[in-house]
């Protein structure tokens, strides 16, 4: 009679307690959390911030993991939709993520329309949606439990330029946006900010179809009513630089000063794009490559740099940002249910890339609500990088003042 090898019983003794460490816990040791990543990824959506984002979202994963995951050494696993800033997209997108993929929670919300159409939806479903880059107030003030932002609402930008505004002591206020809630939500913020201020301002604004590329004629007729200041609210960065060229080639601008409505001009194909017709742009920026960061930021920014071969820009801060939240959420709630979830978001506080973020049920839009800083920032040279653009505005964060060509 033949009796089996000893190394067979020894294998087999091994592969019974492996099972038994990896089961022991109903099976999820190993078990991935899976954080849904939604964003636009192809037209007509800004594809070069959801791109971003994705890029800061798989750095936070990367982090996280690294570290030795969440809730035991479960890694976390992204599940990525491309929405193409669409509503239509971003409903389907988010649907699947839930219902078939069994995310934990979503981020990467970049266009407002989008998140707005969701939100009913994922009220409804239950799982959180984080806002990246989406601004408009009407988000948060529904006060929806599964409703997320870390980025500045349109009443605080609107207030900030305003203020800005009265400082360098501008009269005549041009607004070009696009129809969409994004540019129509400024509009009507920045009208309702002059009358809270009591501002004496003279304001017009120019609105334009989205999928519009040729802006000579709102910008002839803008000409002739002779602006102190163009404010431009696009959230497309392609249009935004035909509009700057258009501007410059019909002797708009620089003479009259274009302040973009976000951080547009900080990337690293500005020049590429515009070459000495950007020179003197004024911007909106959420990040100053010369701000103190966290523990975490200062990773992020370094790896960010070896990997790419440039140093992070906003959209992917605030990704990455986002994907540690939901960890040290995790952490706190030591569930991955989305309900336990909510709750761990609302009581905690949680180290992002540039400080601590909490999300209270403020009033108003300040429900689930954190705001990053908010600048002014201006180019003064071509081919200046962000680094050495000088801050305008707040006067706490001042380092320099506006240059007329």
């Amino acid at each position: 009679m033949k009796t089996k090898p000893k190394f067979f019983f020894g294998c087999l003794a091994g592969i019974m307690i492996f099972s038994l460490l990896l089961f022991s816990s109903g099976g999820s040791a190993a078990e991935p959390v899976k954080i849904g990543v939604m964003t636009p990824l192809s037209p007509p959506g800004a594809t070069l911030l959801g791109q971003f984002i994705l890029r800061g979202a798989e750095m936070g994963a990367e982090y996280v993991n690294a570290n030795g995951g969440v809730l035991g050494g479960r890694p976390l696993e992204l599940v990525v939709e491309d929405d193409s800033g669409t509503p239509e997209k971003g409903i389907a997108g988010y649907r699947r993520l839930v219902s078939q993929k069994n995310v934990s929670a979503v981020i990467g919300q970049v266009h407002s329309s989008v998140m707005i159409a969701v939100g009913d939806l994922s009220e409804k479903l239950g799982v959180p949606i984080f806002s990246t880059q989406a601004s408009s107030k009407a988000i948060t003030e529904k006060h929806l439990m599964t409703a997320f932002r870390t980025h500045a609402i349109d009443p605080d930008r609107a207030k900030m330029w305003l203020n800005f505004i009265q400082e360098m002591g501008y009269k005549r206020i041009a607004l070009l946006a696009e129809n969409t809630d994004y540019g129509l939500g400024l509009v009507d913020e920045t009208k309702a900010g002059m009358q809270k201020l009591g501002l004496d301002l003279e304001l017009k604004s120019f609105v334009f179809d989205k999928k519009v590329v040729d802006l000579t004629p709102q910008l002839l007729e803008l000409k002739a009513w002779k602006p102190d200041l163009l404010i431009d609210i696009h959230s497309v960065p392609t249009t935004a630089y035909l509009m700057v060229k258009q501007a410059y080639d019909i002797g708009l601008y620089p003479g009259t000063p274009i302040l973009a409505s976000f951080d547009w001009p900080g990337r690293t194909e500005f020049w590429q794009n515009l070459g000495d017709k950007g020179n003197y742009i004024l911007f909106i920026s959420y990040y100053h490559p010369k701000m103190q960061l966290t523990e975490r930021g200062e990773w992020f920014k370094q790896q960010y740099h070896q990997k790419y071969g440039e140093f992070p820009i906003y959209p992917a801060f605030n990704g990455f940002g986002q994907i540690l939240i939901l960890a040290d959420a995790l952490e706190l709630a030591q569930s991955a249910k989305p309900a336990d979830l909510i709750a761990a978001l609302e009581k905690g506080q949680f180290k992002s890339w540039n400080g601590t973020v909490t999300f209270e049920r403020g009033e108003g839009p300040y429900w689930h609500q954190w705001s990053p800083p908010l600048m002014v920032l201006q180019y003064t040279q071509a081919n200046q990088s962000p680094e050495d653009a000088p801050i305008l505005y707040p006067p706490e964060m001042k380092t320099g003042s506006y240059k007329a060509p």
